[in-house]
């Protein structure tokens, strides 16, 4: 009888030893899931052209960073797809070259600076920044609001027809 209390001991410190082993690797588990992880894709850097593949008058669309790189004055710019005014994906119209909200008719021109419409700015932009291998590295993690109306940075006059019926009416 007196090597009781040893075996209550003895079972006692290892359901003891169990338990802080349990504990200890659901804690290693969960710090390896609050670790951030490298964000690749939208909302992280998204791999694009060389900077010599953005034409002086064209528009590049860039379908992974929902953006546009355009050049204006030389330097390359990517500009969101998203309308300032309520979010609507903004195509660019090639027979007006500007960009136009299809949902309430705000216009942008290349530069992604507001000409009409709701919207209260114009298109935001995201950094871009050249690394090693040539290419243009777009950061969608980071955004840059828009101009405000009235600021613009190239007089282009609209090239044509609009591809939107309503597009500047609003």
């Amino acid at each position: 009888m007196s090597d009781l209390p040893d075996r209550r001991n003895f079972l006692r410190r290892l359901w003891q030893g169990g338990l802080g082993l349990l504990g200890a690797t659901g804690l290693w588990t969960s710090w390896d899931l609050l670790q951030p992880l490298e964000t690749s894709g939208f909302g992280g850097k998204v791999r694009t052209v060389s900077p010599d593949a953005v034409p002086d008058a064209g528009v590049i669309e860039v379908p992974q960073a929902r953006s546009y790189l355009v050049r204006i004055h030389g330097e390359v710019v990517a500009l969101s797809q998203k309308c300032t005014h309520l979010g609507c994906r903004v195509p660019f119209c090639d027979s007006s070259g500007q960009f136009e909200c299809p949902c309430h008719g705000s216009v942008f021109n290349r530069a992604g600076e507001y000409r009409a419409g709701p919207a209260p700015r114009g298109l935001d932009r995201f950094p871009i920044e050249v690394l090693e291998d040539g290419l243009i590295y777009i950061d969608t993690g980071a955004t840059v609001d828009g101009a405000a109306p009235g600021a613009e940075t190239i007089d282009e006059p609209p090239l044509g027809p609009s591809c939107a019926p309503s597009a500047g009416s609003e």
